[in-house]
């Protein structure tokens, strides 16, 4: 199974967010998400969802000016 993409490179506090949890709970259990962000602040409130959710930040790097991280979707119901 192939990572989903979410680019949500421009888009501004608390935007990021949001889209990604919006695109996590249309995912099944298991499966994997590339969000790549521009706002600094996802570097914070990215992991601080994931805590809320029980989903697993499996990666969260940066290359050039944009935050990439790769997301697994918990086996668990959030």
């Amino acid at each position: 199974m192939s990572d989903r993409e979410l680019d949500l490179t421009g888009l501004k506090c608390p935007l990021p967010a949001l889209k990604t949890r919006k695109a996590l709970a249309g995912l099944a259990p298991g499966a994997t998400i590339v969000v790549t962000c521009t706002d600094p602040l996802a570097a914070i409130d990215i992991p601080n969802l994931l805590r809320e959710t029980g989903d697993v930040l499996e990666r969260q790097a940066q290359e050039d000016r944009r935050l990439v991280f790769r997301i697994r979707k918990s086996e668990r119901p959030g």
